[in-house]
């Protein structure tokens, strides 16, 4: 797994991919996503989620009508997947490696996902998969 932004592509900001990432993982747990749902979720106002799908919806990474579900594009969806993929490596290697409780490496893995190198990503998923084997 790495960080697959392509040329002249721009990933959103932290706020943009997390709602992405809550919107790929409320999507798979059956349903419309809602606006409500992904407040919740994000801890943040629905007008929040309201202008950040505006936002990503203007980046063609989502489809939402008002009063309507949220549904993540091809590309969003790719970007969604990414975040979740860095989120879940930060957090097994915080617990599993550091001995970080699971809150904490919860909480400190959706501060650090955002910042990492795609070199970093690497190592990271060649070190945990060591540590597996």
């Amino acid at each position: 797994m790495a960080n697959k932004v392509r040329a002249g592509e721009q990933r959103p900001g932290s706020g943009g991919e997390d709602c992405l990432e809550a919107t790929l993982v409320l999507g798979r747990e059956g349903g419309p996503v809602r606006v409500t749902a992904l407040a919740s979720r994000l801890g943040v106002s629905k007008p929040s989620v309201v202008s950040a799908l505006a936002g990503l919806g203007a980046k063609g990474l989502v489809r939402h009508e008002k009063y309507g579900g949220v549904e993540l594009t091809p590309r969003g969806r790719r970007l969604a997947r990414e975040t979740d993929c860095r989120h879940r490596l930060v957090r097994t290697f915080l617990s599993g490696v550091l001995g970080v409780s699971e809150p904490t490496a919860e909480l400190d893995a959706c501060r650090i996902e955002h910042n990492l190198s795609p070199e970093t990503v690497s190592r990271l998923v060649a070190f945990v998969r060591r540590r597996r084997a």
